[in-house]
């Protein structure tokens, strides 16, 4: 195998650093030198022979036309916290729990009309003739009101610092103007942002790839007042800052019915992700796709034009571009460019529709990292985060290509962390020998097909709503981690795609989340087709594998709606005097790994008695299995992402699809992992902890045992082996 050496490296470049920029160009094999938010490249880099990628988020650093035209900033819906009526009117200040630095009330007649008020505690709104907006106190005073019941006023606000910028000015102590962002809704906005693109693009005839770091929409994020309780909102995959009067009057033009304040703020829960989505919603979302792609397309000519790549960072102002939608191709976009901490996220950068796949690593060279712990700093280790992330990373490129790597930030903060610098310089290496792999061809999996059955199905595929550390409280992302690097084959489906013939295609469905979530289902669960043709595909020889509140709904003889199938439910209270079916733990088969943990639940009980108690904790059942008809039945109260847990999921799997028999290319010690890429015979071993491991694995070569270093990678021509150092 050649052993490239150079390319498919992205570096950010900084003026004032020149030297710095061209030796770990050099080092690091870069092909592309890019700009950050907040640095600059100058002649002697951009003339240095690489490729510019330059980085533009249309919709911020517009502040002298956004000064002269603040009625086109962005806007959303707030909701007040609910305030309890002592006597027969309550006055409530709007602002009064909200960062006054980023939102300001629109007051305006025409988002005036979306306002409302409500009385919480009956659920009704109240009349507009009860209430009353004070402009000079900024407060509503609401009169006729019912004394101790709760009530909330729902408003429209201007954003008028744009959120990234606002977070890296606060957390990395940023001293320059507050960007706004402004909305292309807008005729006048477009206008604009047509003529400015032409003209950045002529006056940028050095660059080479137009990053755009996404397009209109940022992710939903609101802050509070109190420091204590800064974040009050935020959710990756949100829709609620696409709002305004002039959005909300063109969709009501579209679709034949208003939508109101209450659409979008949900009595204070927000439309989080996390639920399923009402068709109101679902027709919101495609509103604004329509309208992204529209105008997005049109800003992605003006580039190609002028013989420019245009790039998309999926990240940021990414709302309404969803790179799963069978529409996405519209945007006529040439590559896609993901920030990634996990695996996961790998995955579903590789599996959008576009030419080039690139994932932007952490740690970002930022003097603090987006958890707020130090990382280019007095206290920070960059060299161990980058380990940690890379481990989780390297195992799912290892199963589907991604064409190239980069950083972003201050280049300077690197130059006293030299062993960041050699890592780095590894990872690179490293990657481009990955990539070459993949080329020569796939790497091998298990012939069992997995399904992930969701609410959203496709269109969030590979996530939920954020990177793993903003939404590791769902059994599901834990689930899409270890599968991430897992020798298997993966889709995601919806509810509609079983009833047109989905599971055909597929060996096993794993369904995880808690009741009434999107990921376990919700209300989806009350169309009995679905339960029809999951409960005759799992007879027919499928498997079922349930985690948490799998299919739950209340309102049935049961709680879990493929109980009949799992053989176990959950009491919600009703069956607190039944009795219950004792059981013998027994692991005939060995699925479980030494050092797998599953946390129980509190109430799960066997249904008749005929499943598999497989491992319990304290009395509770943490593994259990159906035989149904000539399929399976397969309960987990939980899953928690680690090595052990990854492994359980595997043996979990393969014993589904009745190849648990079959070891080839599975290593035996779980905390490493292999891929064998069968076109070029090579095999390759990675550790995924900070000790040395042994491990050995049966190929149709014969056994080969391996010795790793700590997060090792050993690549393996059978018979002939080389190692790439740690």
């Amino acid at each position: 195998m050649s052993k490239p050496t150079k390319g498919s490296f992205t570096l950010p470049g900084e003026s004032g650093y020149e030297a710095l920029t061209l030796e770990l160009a050099d080092r690091w094999g870069a092909d592309v030198i890019r700009d950050s938010d907040g640095t600059k490249l100058s002649d002697e880099i951009i003339n240095a022979g690489y490729g510019i990628y330059s980085t533009i988020c249309i919709i911020r650093d517009h502040n002298e036309w956004a000064s002269r035209n603040l009625d086109k900033l962005q806007q959303c819906f707030l909701i007040t916290n609910p305030k309890v009526a002592v006597q027969d009117y309550v006055s409530i200040y709007l602002m009064e729990d909200f960062f006054a630095e980023q939102f300001r009330v629109n007051d305006s007649k025409e988002a005036f009309k979306y306002w409302q008020v409500y009385d919480r505690t009956t659920g009704e709104e109240v009349p507009r003739g009860q209430w009353n907006y004070e402009r000079e106190s900024g407060n509503v005073v609401i009169t006729g009101v019912a004394p101790w019941h709760k009530y909330t006023v729902s408003f429209m606000v201007y954003r008028i610092w744009e959120e990234i910028s606002m977070y890296n000015h606060t957390t990395n102590n940023w001293d320059k103007e507050h960007l706004m962002q402004i909305d292309p809704i807008y005729t006048d906005t477009q206008t604009y942002l047509l003529d400015w693109m032409e003209k950045w693009c002529q006056g940028h005839p050095e660059t080479t790839v137009v990053r755009f770091t996404s397009l209109f929409y940022n992710f939903a994020w609101i802050w509070g007042s109190d420091e204590r309780n800064r974040h009050l909102f935020s959710d990756w995959g949100s829709y609620d800052f696409t709002v305004s009067s002039r959005a909300l009057d063109l969709f009501a033009q579209k679709y034949g019915y208003s939508l109101s304040a209450e659409d979008f703020v949900n009595g204070g829960k927000y439309q989080v992700t996390h639920m399923p989505a009402d068709q109101r919603k679902l027709d919101w979302m495609a509103f604004i796709n329509d309208f992204v792609i529209e105008f997005g397309k049109k800003l992605i000519d003006i580039v190609h034009k002028h013989d420019k790549l245009a790039y998309v960072f999926y990240d940021d102002s990414w709302v309404g571009m969803e790179p799963y939608n069978d529409r996405f191709e519209e945007f006529g976009f040439d590559g896609m460019i993901k920030c990634v901490f996990s695996g996961y996220e790998a995955r579903m950068c590789s599996g959008v529709k576009a030419d080039t796949h690139e994932i932007r690593l952490h740690p970002y060279l930022f003097p603090v990292g987006l958890g707020g712990l130090p990382t280019f700093k007095e206290g920070g280790d960059p060299t161990l985060d980058a380990k940690k992330y890379w481990i989780n990373i390297r195992r799912a490129l290892l199963r589907e290509s991604i064409d190239r790597i980069g950083l972003g930030g201050y280049l300077h903060l690197v130059e006293p962390y030299p062993d960041f610098v050699d890592y780095i310089e590894k990872i690179a290496h490293e990657f481009r020998e990955m990539k070459e792999l993949h080329q020569e061809g796939k790497p091998y999996q298990i012939k069992t097909k997995v399904a992930v059955l969701h609410s959203w199905g496709k269109l969030r595929s590979w996530t939920l709503s954020g990177h793993f550390h903003e939404t590791h409280m769902h059994d599901l992302i834990h689930v899409n981690e270890a599968l991430a690097g897992l020798p298997v084959d993966v889709q995601f489906i919806d509810f509609d795609d079983i009833c047109q013939g989905a599971l055909k295609d597929v060996d096993v469905i794993i369904n995880a989340g808690s009741a009434g979530s999107a990921w376990s289902g919700g209300e989806h669960w009350s169309d009995h087709k679905s339960v029809d043709l999951l409960t005759q595909w799992v007879y027919e020889g499928g498997t079922f594998i349930g985690i948490n509140q799998p299919s739950a709904m209340d309102g049935y003889d049961s709680y879990f709606r493929m109980a009949h199938v799992l053989g176990v439910d959950e009491d919600t209270g009703a069956r607190v005097v039944h009795g219950k079916w004792s059981y013998e733990v027994n692991d005939q088969y060995g699925l479980v790994p030494e050092g797998a943990s599953i946390l129980p639940k509190d109430n799960i009980y066997l249904t008749d008695g005929s499943a598999a108690v497989v491992s319990e904790t304290d009395g509770q059942i943490t593994l259990s299995t159906h035989a149904f008809g000539k399929g399976k039945g397969i309960y987990l109260p939980s899953f928690e992402f680690s090595w052990e847990n990854t492994r359980l999921l595997l043996n979990l799997i393969r014993f589904a699809g009745n190849e648990f028999h079959e070891t080839k290319y599975i290593t035996d010690n779980l905390y490493t992992e292999c891929a064998y890429y069968p076109e070029s015979n090579i095999l390759v071993v990675i550790n995924n902890s900070n000790q040395v491991q042994f491990t050995t694995i049966n190929t149709e070569h014969g056994k080969q045992t391996v010795e790793l270093e700590p997060y090792d990678t050993v690549i393996t021509k059978i018979g002939l082996t080389k190692s790439v150092s740690p």
